[in-house]
């Protein structure tokens, strides 16, 4: 059995306040792209000690042990409360790390999603992101998988109407690692002054000006490259550029493809969707 884990994008991020428990309360929209991994299960017929399960990780090389990817914590929290044979798991990395991306949130989504139909589990999508935000505030997103209205610490969903059906993505990452932890800690939180959802309801030509992701103005500044590419991507006609989550992915949606968008970006991870 395979599956497609796709990426998702921030459209706008607003740190609203800052919790008593150090976490930060947000608003933000996450919506699906078309960019992808791949994860595969195949039964093994004899146990594999007690873990139950076999790693093969394959693409983008992944830092750390098997015992920290997502789909392995995934894996292990279905099966501490339901029986089923031990797996060989294969995951081929696509999606770039550290991005912003949503990518190993997905991986982990997509693996709950898969066990319950390869083991006819009978988990309804509410359990299932039950078990998803045990394994991050963004996992459960990846359930359903459609756009939506995300608060509190990126956990609360309220689903909206946004389609960008037509258009071009052109997504660009720089070989640049931001950290979440010091991305949060240089933002000044506070109420913003326009709604987002207002905002977004309105016509994409004005989002430029109302759609602010706040952790671009601390990340730009200490990394002018990632906003270079912003800059790049509206000198090429995108009607609204942005970074996605705290970075350092840059994305830009046009009216249509970009020629030699790969080639304009060469050295950077590059790809172009449709939306």
């Amino acid at each position: 059995m395979i599956v497609y884990p796709n990426a998702k994008i921030n459209l706008g991020l607003n740190v609203v306040e800052r919790r008593p428990d150090g976490y930060h309360n947000l608003e933000t929209v996450f919506y699906p792209v078309n960019l992808q991994d791949a994860l595969e299960l195949k039964t093994i017929e004899t146990d594999i000690q007690e873990c139950g399960y076999k790693l093969k990780v394959s693409g983008s090389i992944l830092d750390g042990s098997p015992e920290d990817n997502l789909v392995v914590k995934a894996y292990k929290l279905i099966r501490k409360d339901y029986d089923f044979p031990a797996q060989k798991i294969h995951l081929y990395k696509h999606i770039p790390v550290g991005a912003g991306l949503g990518g190993g949130s997905s991986d982990a989504a997509s693996m709950i999603k898969m066990l319950n139909e390869k083991f006819a589990l009978g988990l309804t999508n509410e359990a299932m992101e039950n078990y998803a935000v045990q394994i991050g505030a963004d996992c459960p997103f990846f359930i359903s998988n459609k756009p939506v209205f995300a608060t509190g610490i990126g956990d609360k969903f309220t689903p909206i109407e946004l389609d960008l059906k037509g258009k071009t993505l052109i997504l660009v990452k720089p070989d640049i690692f931001v950290s979440t932890k010091d991305a949060y800690a240089l933002v000044e939180p506070k109420h913003p002054e326009k709604s987002l959802l207002e905002s977004l309801s309105k016509p994409i030509s004005t989002w430029r000006d109302n759609v602010i992701n706040d952790f671009e103005k601390s990340v730009f500044v200490k990394y002018p490259e990632i906003a270079a590419i912003k800059d790049r991507l509206y000198d090429l006609g995108a009607v609204y550029a942005s970074m996605s989550g705290s970075g350092s992915a840059v994305y830009g949606i046009f009216d249509s493809p970009i020629e030699y968008a790969d080639e304009i970006f060469s050295g950077y991870f590059c790809r172009q969707r449709e939306l």
